[in-house]
């Protein structure tokens, strides 16, 4: 929906923080922390390993967070499953992201340990070129 609505650069100016959930059959629960130095995002991936998992950053700096299987619990024939909470079953998980400009898109890194993932977005301290351009203005074109 916001892509509908607001579009592509539009985003940034009306959606704080730009986050997106595409689908969750897992809880994936984020938070999102900034140092001086980078962009820290602390995934929740209980019983998901990191061949399950995949990170990419797309077009428009977007940082997609996807993971699909998970641990299954099986339980013995002769035993009735009454009550099923903490998910029994395989599922998935997707998260958008939409990354700052001043970051370093070459150097992230990511890890995954006692169930959360850990994705590390360095900043671009380096100071860059205005993007602003003066245009001479005449009395005729």
């Amino acid at each position: 929906m916001a892509d509908g609505f607001f579009g592509y650069p539009f985003r940034r100016l009306f959606l704080s923080p730009p986050v997106y959930n595409e689908w969750s059959g897992s809880a994936a629960l984020m938070d999102w922390l900034e140092s001086s130095t980078a962009h820290i995002f602390k995934v929740n991936v209980p019983g998901f390993n990191k061949e399950d998992i995949k990170v990419q950053v797309g077009e428009g700096n977007i940082l997609h967070i996807k993971g699909e299987g998970g641990k299954e619990e099986s339980h013995e024939k002769d035993t009735v499953l009454h009550v099923a909470e903490r998910g029994t079953r395989k599922s998935g998980f997707s998260r958008e992201i939409e990354l700052p400009e001043d970051v370093k898109l070459d150097q992230i890194k990511a890890q995954v340990e006692n169930g959360v993932l850990t994705i590390v977005v360095p900043k671009d301290t380096s100071t860059k070129q205005s993007k602003v351009r003066n245009i001479n203005i005449t009395s005729k074109l």
